[in-house]
């Protein structure tokens, strides 16, 4: 069984270890348009009171995002992005003790957050999207999520698709770190993700979860978003048929339990209380293969 390297992650406000358990990052999307619970919190009110939800249900790290990155999603402005995401990190400031995450394309959504307490800043585009992101990580001192993603949200499931989806991972993950670290960001502040179901057909996004010792090669603690995904709903509805989205629970935590077991140090997820329990035991499954 593959051997999970241990890394420490160096916000502000803590030093988190990975590896020794998997960290559980909870989704909270202030969209009206996300795959599965766009449109759940119209308001900030209801939105600070899910994160705090989440945080009670065992996640280690909060990702608010305010812009759908769903396939076929249209961007939206920096504008309403923050006119989105503000309202609920002020709202979180005092109450949410563990670090919050903010999941943007744009370097000025990204410093809106950072200023209202971000310690970390997912994005999905892997710097392609906005170079300048790299150097506002730098001088925050932030954290950074790099995914790797084959085209844009618009475009990403249109095609054509990777021959080699290992390969063509591999090496957009590379092209970001060199950005990361061309700005001066540590090494020690940089997370790798794959981007399961980001521009790869169903099976791919298969293949990446079996492959994934294959990516912590590159050095980096690596990050598992499988959650609900429409992968999963392919497999489990045959005949054509595509399992609908509030059915993919169990699926899902088929999916973690393997990306962990494969190599995984956090895993993004929308049921937190569900995966917390799921992480666990693979994370004892681990345990126990390192003693055997």
């Amino acid at each position: 069984m593959f051997t999970r390297s241990r890394y420490r992650l160096r916000l502000r406000s803590r030093t988190l270890e990975l590896g020794e358990r998997t960290l559980i990052m909870g989704i909270l999307n202030v969209t009206p348009d996300s795959f599965h619970d766009g449109g759940r919190y119209p308001d900030a009110q209801s939105a600070v009171e899910r994160a705090l939800e989440l945080e009670e249900a065992g996640a280690d790290i909060l990702d608010i995002g305010g812009e759908s990155t769903r396939p076929g999603a249209d961007p939206i402005s920096a504008d309403e992005e923050i006119a989105r995401v503000l309202p609920v990190l002020d709202g979180l400031q005092g109450k949410l003790r563990i670090p919050i995450s903010l999941d943007t394309q744009k370097a000025i959504v990204a410093e809106a957050g950072l200023k209202a307490g971000v310690e970390i800043i997912n994005d999905v585009s892997g710097l392609r999207a906005d170079p300048g992101l790299a150097d506002l990580v730098k001088s925050r001192g932030a954290a950074l999520v790099l995914m790797h993603m084959r085209g844009s949200p618009r475009s990403m499931h249109k095609g054509p698709f990777a021959r080699n989806v290992m390969r063509d991972i591999a090496q957009g993950l590379r092209a970001s770190i060199a950005m990361a670290r061309r700005a001066g960001i540590p090494k020690s502040k940089l997370l790798l993700d794959p981007g399961i179901g980001f521009g790869k057909n169903y099976r791919q996004n298969f293949e990446v979860v079996a492959r994934l010792p294959e990516l912590a090669r590159l050095g980096y603690p690596l990050v598992a978003g499988v959650s609900r995904k429409a992968f999963i709903g392919w497999a489990l509805g045959g005949k054509g048929q595509v399992w609908p989205v509030e059915k993919r629970q169990w699926g899902t935590a088929a999916g973690v339990t393997a990306a962990i077991l494969n190599g995984a140090h956090m895993v993004r997820v929308h049921d937190v209380s569900e995966m917390w329990q799921v992480a666990r035991i693979a994370d004892s499954v681990l345990s126990a293969a390192s003693r055997a």
